[in-house]
């Protein structure tokens, strides 16, 4: 009997991806902040954070120190393990959502072929879905932990919205998965490259469902009632302080930076750089236009979720279910029908 040798070099390659996923990941959550602040000063005539450092660029690490220096508070009657555990919870179903996304084609190093991807599974849309799911326990456990009315009001709302639209967006990509017939997001990008025509052509409507269903995902506004200050003190984590409330608000944005990545990859051709055939370039200038299309993409998306929040009012909650419920759920299912007789009438 003989045992498979273990391949040291195939787990140093994808724990030094994992730790630059995390890297980045937190980088541009903390740099949303300070991008948050800017396009809302742009949208109100002001001028945003401008004193710490050159342009209020160290805006960002005055916060995270602020929030390292703050005072730890765990309510006396709150459950202090589950307190404890919801913010993480809600930080690593954020980063887990990274491991299935292809941000960049293979490139040779070493004389290794390297995947810039940490896990190219088959149900690659399930595997989200499934940590997606998970994401909303963070909000429901901390929102229940505090032991305050306000912040369980908060994490019941949370649950019921991401129910409702997590519904409808498996539905808006149903449709996508009969025309690629595939799961895999690898699979899904390299069609896109190898075909005439990003999948938004396609799946224009599927494309507005799925964006709308991130917002409320995310809890951006105009879907943000889980931390509706003026409602409900400011919501689940009304409780929480120093890190601790750093880690629910981390979370907010890694979410937001990595939906905007799968939403670049699902429709909009992932790492394929329009108008360049990546194939007559060299390893790594190739690596590099992937990594420069992908970030581009998930950027101008931040900054239309940015755009949209300081533009549009807050929903109602009875107007929040009724979209998802009376509308955008209705909208998945014409979608899907019409994307099926399409398919048929291509089969034949």
């Amino acid at each position: 009997m003989t045992l498979l040798a273990f391949d040291w070099a195939f787990t140093l390659e994808k724990a030094i991806l994992i730790a630059i996923i995390i890297t980045v990941s937190l980088v541009v959550a903390m740099y949303a902040t300070y991008a948050e602040r800017k396009v809302a000063g742009f949208m109100q005539d002001r001028l945003g954070p401008n004193r710490a450092g050159p342009f209020g660029l160290l805006q960002p690490l005055a916060d995270g120190l602020k929030l390292f220096f703050k005072e730890e508070v765990i309510p006396s009657n709150s459950s202090k393990f589950l307190f404890i555990l919801g913010p993480c919870l809600a930080m690593l179903t954020a980063m887990m959502t990274s491991a299935v996304i292809p941000w960049g084609g293979k490139v040779e190093l070493g004389g290794r072929i390297v995947d810039l991807q940490v896990a190219d599974i088959n149900i690659g849309i399930l595997y989200i879905f499934g940590v997606v799911s998970l994401g909303v326990y963070g909000m429901m456990i901390g929102g229940w932990a505090s032991n305050n009315k306000y912040s369980l009001m908060a994490a019941l709302r949370g649950a019921s919205q991401a129910i409702s639209y997590e519904l409808a967006m498996g539905l808006s990509l149903i449709a996508l998965l009969m025309l690629t017939g595939s799961l895999s997001l690898r699979t899904i990008t390299e069609q896109q490259i190898q075909g005439n025509w990003w999948n938004i052509v396609y799946q224009p409507l599927g494309f507005f469902l799925f964006f709308v269903c991130s917002l409320a995902e995310c809890n951006r506004a105009p879907f943000d009632l889980p931390e509706a200050e003026s409602e409900l003190n400011m919501g689940y984590h009304q409780e929480y302080s120093s890190m601790k409330l750093g880690f629910f608000l981390f979370a907010e944005y890694i979410n937001m930076f990595i939906s905007c990545t799968i939403i670049a990859t699902l429709f909009l051709g992932g790492y394929d750089m329009p108008f360049v055939d990546e194939a007559k370039l060299s390893g790594i200038t190739a690596l590099l236009v992937g990594l420069l299309a992908l970030f581009g993409k998930t950027f101008i998306l931040i900054f239309i979720f940015m755009w949209i929040r300081w533009t549009l009012p807050r929903f109602r909650y009875d107007q929040l279910m009724n979209l998802g419920w009376k509308t955008l759920i209705p909208l998945a299912l014409l979608n899907m029908v019409i994307t099926g007789a399409v398919v048929l009438l291509m089969m034949k």
